[in-house]
């Protein structure tokens, strides 16, 4: 494990089985990591529970943030304006209270509190969300999962840039190699997207030594052969992801060294947000928290942005707090999103 404080804002409400498996979650998270704080953004009486639940030791690492607001999963993405665990959570990354925030609850509401609340970097109209998927050569790089569910070629070719540097950051993939996921490899396969994407992506500009290598398709994603990183719409990439998971499912659970993740980092927006699978399960919560740690102590929302060019990128936010100032229940503040 890293090593390095992270302090994760969690949203305890978010998701199909929230609290419940929210709270499990957060139990094996911070059973498993001695270096984690959390900030708890929810009901009183369910942060009372977990806390509860640890070790009079671990106790000394958990904040509380009463919240009883919540944004349904049904709920339009809008609603994220308003008072609710998902808007506070955001609030704790962008005033420095926390380095990160997780949430398994309503992807459009995350993503929509996490634009308004962090505010997007330049050039990145809509952010992406980033999943990373084991394979035979090794961790492929796919976006977007779920976050622009209706790109034009342009996102899909800001989002390769972004891909191929967070393979560079987050899993230290030398010269990622960029691939456009198609219907067959063949130049001019594919819809009109694909079809409008794929000579600007080969004539567009990518970091870290970075290439584009054209169309590739869903076996590529299986066996890492031919991309490192490989970019699709919110809608397809959403639909792939869970069809793997369903698949690992069926034959019995994901491969060794894991399956299809539960969680994906959103890309594009000026702080560490993870989204969770609304139907998450308590191993699923520890997983996205344990990614939010992991991006946290490689730094990687603020090397991603230097590598992008972003201005004032690397510059941390002034706070007051301290990693280990987190003893007290504090309650909520008042922000605009």
């Amino acid at each position: 494990m890293e090593p390095g404080t992270a302090r994760i804002a969690v949203d305890l409400l978010g998701g199909d089985d929230a609290p419940a498996v929210v709270v499990d979650g957060a139990l094996r998270a911070m059973r498993a990591d001695p270096d984690l704080h959390l900030l708890l953004v929810g009901p009183a009486e369910v942060a009372d529970e977990l806390i509860g639940a640890l070790d009079p030791v671990q106790r000394a690492r958990v904040t509380v943030r009463p919240v009883r607001a919540a944004v349904g999963m049904a709920d339009h993405p809008v609603a994220a304006r308003a008072d609710s665990t998902v808007r506070t959570a955001v609030a704790a990354v962008r005033d420095g209270i926390a380095d990160a925030m997780v949430s398994a609850g309503s992807t459009g509401a995350t993503v929509t509190a996490a634009a308004l609340g962090l505010g997007r970097w330049p050039h990145v109209r809509r952010p992406a969300l980033v999943a990373t998927l084991p394979a035979v050569a090794g961790p492929v790089v796919l976006l977007d999962v779920g976050g622009s569910l209706e790109p034009g070629p342009a996102t899909l070719v800001r989002h390769a840039v972004l891909g191929a540097a967070y393979a560079a950051v987050a899993h230290a993939v030398i010269e990622p190699r960029v691939g456009l996921l198609s219907v067959g490899t063949e130049a001019g396969k594919g819809d009109r997207l694909r079809r409008s994407a794929d000579p600007v992506l080969a004539a567009a500009p990518l970091p870290c030594a970075a290439r584009y290598v054209g169309l590739v398709e869903g076996y590529d994603i299986a066996s890492g052969l031919r991309a490192d990183v490989v970019v699709t719409d919110g809608f397809t990439g959403n639909v792939l992801l869970k069809a793997i998971e369903g698949a690992y499912a069926m034959a019995g659970g994901p491969p060794p060294g894991g399956g299809a993740p539960r969680a994906a980092a959103l890309l594009g927006v000026a702080g560490t947000v993870v989204v969770c699978h609304g139907a998450a399960r308590g191993e699923d919560v520890a997983s996205g928290i344990a990614l939010a740690a992991h991006l946290r102590r490689r730094r990687a929302t603020d090397a991603v942005s230097v590598l992008l060019g972003v201005p004032g990128a690397g510059v941390a936010p002034q706070t007051s707090a301290k990693p280990g100032d987190h003893t007290e229940r504090t309650t909520d503040t008042e922000v605009s999103l």
